[in-house]
């Protein structure tokens, strides 16, 4: 989009085991909340960076399942298949650089939960026409539990053909294979009879249709996870997994329909008698020829400790020119392990060959997992939606963490950008978090945002944050207190590691001095204990349980780490939190709203309120923490403070349709009662606005205050000279829709307009300038889509504080379009789609 680039999406993967895939095109989709974000990882081979290159809108609601549909000799795909929440299942094709919907597949009547897809072209085989017969087969298992086969001939649109019910019972996974020297496919169900089911096609009537063929039984609980594979020998493998901690591994053998005997098995190996299982056998016509399997147990595997949400096989390789199947096998489980097992060559029987995973942390496990397109990378995403990548390092034959993308699993409600110089981000959201972005800065290397530190995981629900200083924030959930967290030594120095800044110089400021190394969450407590360098602890300050007491008190130990990469997700969680210094009492309701002067003096807060006694805002000095004043007026919850760019204004909005303006009294001392004095507002009679004030911000120069309604208007008031004087508002604005953000430009245009930023209830962002020499005049510079910017409500827009690239400066050959910081700004933006995203935006493009 001229004038406008996405920098940076940060956007935690849906909490279902089918979520994710990798492609042999080496992007990895996955679904984040109702969108689908497609992310390159990084790879050691390539030396390319992991970054999110965009995300694909359309479905209305969360996704639960996602996967690439493969092509003929494994070329790279061009299309995937999604299904959703909504009960719909969506096929997308690519087109150009992004991917739009080629069709709609509807027919379950509840949430579709696992889907397969396979690209299947008749060998030798021909239609009646004389040509090759090419089909595209999805199968999709809804709650509705049904099972449903959608074909699609050559270029034609996919059409249901066939469903299969399970009665009262689901199919939790689905997994299609060929049929070797076959144009059938076989079908498997993992099913919560505790059965696997399969399904082989056959031709009956001039209809190809699915027949179920044998049912496997053994496992002792519901069947998560199902996959094929295909060995060299050609026999069928078939790997499930269930929620009895277990890994069965089943052989499909090919008999002479004569002799009994096998067929073309090279892979002949001696099984455990204690395993060994009787053989069964079942025939299918293909070309009216009957065929004739056999299945045996190959194995048990035994090693996880919780229940096992996916297993898959390594995909097949060229080598030398064919299609080569290393028996190598991938489970995932919720006891937070990845295993990989292989049979050993002499003996056959199955082993554990690697195991990597989480050590410790409060998280529930991994959902999903996958192997790279190569094979030499494995992929794991978890509880909290964090993705937790590994490849194999040939030269030292030995598995190691690779950066990834990382972002919120719930709505994120507010961001703040570092107040001296904007030179990272925080953002906190629902899913009880608050995190750092900033950008890593490496010699040789492009310049990326990562998530590079989660100062705060906490027991509710946070709503609002508030920089103190660049290493001091405040933030407020759903309960009644304030809490105030400084930045530990290891995370400036760290920091500064980073994201190029002078460590030095940073150690030096007075904000940096007599910190403590790290902090530590204490077992049943909520608040973050600081840890020192001598080993001094504060864990036990509010609790009488000493570490060590019990060694299941011992999870989250911090570990004093430097590092040269941005963190994994084991080391967020537990080595870059922030020591809570300050708890704050005073509201009556859970905080909803914060802000801080800029000077880093005043803070100021306020809670949900139904009614006038709760909707008041108190103001904190930083210094003492004391209470200084109480600003009282609205009569329902004030939805957003904000102070002016010189800190002499106070501005709050709230739900009651109205604002309040306060001026700070011209003395420097803090206490002084009130400190601030009600200079403007507007009632029931005077307001503009009809609905919900969801938001508020200044000019840069805080000439003006802009508020944005959930009634589609945004208005530019005049801020008033003194005392008893009205503000004036002098612009109105229409927008398509509830205006739930808005934010100004730190800078003017260069005709001299300002800029402004509306972000909408539908997830669009709207880019204006308006000029005060004509007031009635507003110009859309231009609009971000649902694709660009978000697909639900937008919660908060913040511009960097100053013009330029964080992270790029005017000598560096990164990014050779940037010649001149100055004619660039950034935006950022939050939404209840669990995303955060930051916009570059080139100001001459965007005037021209």
């Amino acid at each position: 989009m001229a004038g406008v680039d996405t920098c940076y999406i940060s956007s935690g993967c849906n909490r279902t085991p089918h979520s994710a895939d990798w492609g042999n095109n080496n992007v990895i989709c996955y679904g984040s909340s109702s969108a689908i974000v497609l992310y390159l990882p990084e790879t050691r081979e390539e030396q390319t960076e992991g970054q999110v290159l965009q995300t694909l809108t359309g479905h209305k609601a969360n996704i639960n399942c996602i996967k690439w549909i493969p092509k003929r000799d494994y070329e790279e795909e061009t299309e995937l298949v999604s299904g959703s929440v909504d009960k719909t299942v969506r096929v997308w094709e690519k087109n150009e650089e992004t991917y739009i919907v080629r069709q709609i597949l509807v027919g379950h009547s509840a949430p579709v939960t696992a889907l397969d897809a396979l690209y299947v072209t008749s060998g030798n085989g021909e239609s009646s026409q004389g040509k090759q017969l090419c089909r595209t087969v999805i199968v999709t298992a809804s709650v509705d539990s049904t099972v449903k086969i959608w074909t699609r001939l050559s270029d034609q649109d996919f059409l249901e053909t066939q469903s299969v019910s399970y009665g009262s019972g689901f199919a939790l996974d689905l997994s299609l294979t060929v049929i070797p020297n076959t144009a059938c496919l076989m079908l498997s169900c993992a099913c919560d009879d505790q059965k696997v089911h399969v399904y082989t096609e056959q031709e009956s009537q001039d209809q190809t249709q699915f027949v179920s063929s044998i049912t496997l039984p053994g496992h002792e609980d519901w069947v998560r996870a199902v996959d094929f594979t295909i060995d060299d020998s050609g026999d069928i493998l078939l790997a499930s997994a269930a929620q009895d901690y277990l890994i069965r591994v089943w052989r499909f053998s090919h008999r002479d329909t004569d002799t009994g005997k096998k067929i073309e098995s090279i892979l002949d190996l001696p099984l455990d008698k204690d395993i060994q299982m009787r053989e069964n056998t079942f025939s299918l016509k293909y070309k009216d020829h009957p065929l004739v399997y056999a299945v045996s147990l190959e194995t048990v595997l035994s090693g996880h400790e919780n229940w096992i949400y996916t297993v898959k096989w390594k995909p097949r390789i060229f080598v030398d020119g064919k299609l080569h199947q290393e028996m190598c096998l991938l489970s995932v489980s919720m006891d937070k392990t990845m295993i990989l097992w292989k049979p050993e060559p002499e003996s056959g029987v199955w082993t554990e060959q690697v195991r990597v995973g989480e050590v410790g942390g409060n998280t529930l496990g991994l959902y999903g997992g996958m192997f790279g397109c190569r094979g030499d990378a494995i992929l794991a995403h978890g509880y909290q939606g964090a993705f937790h990548h590994w490849s194999h390092n040939k030269e030292l034959d030995i598995w190691e963490h690779m950066v990834t993308c990382s972002g919120h699993f719930d709505s994120v409600e507010d961001i703040e950008w570092d107040k001296k110089g904007g030179n990272f981000l925080l953002s906190c959201s629902l899913d009880e978090t608050v995190r750092l972005h900033a950008p890593w800065v490496k010699k040789d290397r492009k310049v990326l945002w990562y998530e590079i530190a989660r100062p705060q995981i906490h027991g509710y629900a946070i709503q609002c944050l508030a920089m103190i200083n660049r290493y001091q924030y405040a933030s407020g959930a759903d309960e009644k207190v304030v809490r105030v967290f400084d930045a530990p030594d290891n995370f400036i120095e760290n920091f500064c590691n980073l994201c190029g800044v002078n460590f030095e110089n940073e150690s030096k400021s007075a904000e940096a001095k007599n910190r403590p190394v790290g902090a530590s969450v204490p077992a049943l407590g909520l608040s973050n204990k600081a840890i020192f360098s001598d080993g001094a602890t504060n864990l036990t300050e509010d609790l009488e349980i000493k570490p060590g007491d019990n060694e299941q008190y011992s999870d989250n130990v911090f570990t004093q780490t430097l590092l040269k990469a941005p963190p994994s997700e084991e080391h967020l969680l537990q080595n870059t939190l922030w020591p809570e210094v300050q708890k704050l009492y005073g509201h009556g309701y859970e905080i909803f709203a914060l802000a801080c002067d800029p000077q880093g003096k005043v803070l100021a807060s306020a809670c949900k309120a139904a009614k006038a006694e709760f909707a008041s805002v108190i103001l904190w000095d930083t210094v003492t923490w004391q209470q200084i004043c109480v600003l009282e007026g609205h009569n329902l919850t004030v939805t957003q403070i904000v102070f002016s760019h010189t800190g002499e204004y106070l501005l709050t909005v709230s739900r009651d349709r109205t604002w309040f303006l306060y001026k700070r009294k011209g003395t420097d001392s803090l206490e002084s009662d009130p400190l601030f004095m009600r200079i403007a507002n507007v009632d029931k009679k005077t307001c503009v606005h009809s609905r919900i004030i969801w938001s508020c911000c200044w000019s840069h120069d805080d000439k003006y205050f802009v508020t944005a309604s959930r009634d589609k208007k945004v208005i530019v008031w005049q801020c008033p000279g003194g005392p008893d004087t009205e503000g004036r508002h002098i612009s109105k604005l229409d927008v398509p829709d509830a205006a739930t953000a808005v934010d100004a430009a730190p800078v003017l245009l260069s005709d001299g307009s300002y800029m402004f930023a509306v972000g909408l209830d539908n997830g669009q962002i709207l880019l204006y300038s308006w000029s005060p020499t004509e007031p009635l005049s507003w110009k859309q510079l231009t609009s971000l889509d649902n694709n660009m910017a978000h697909h639900l409500t937008v919660k908060r827009l913040r511009f960097r504080p100053c013009s330029g690239l964080c992270g790029i400066h005017g000598s560096d050959l990164e990014r050779s379009e940037v010649k001149d910081t100055d004619n660039w700004l950034q935006l950022a933006s939050c939404s209840a789609d669990h995303s955060v995203k930051i916009f570059d935006i080139n100001l001459p493009k965007l005037v021209s």
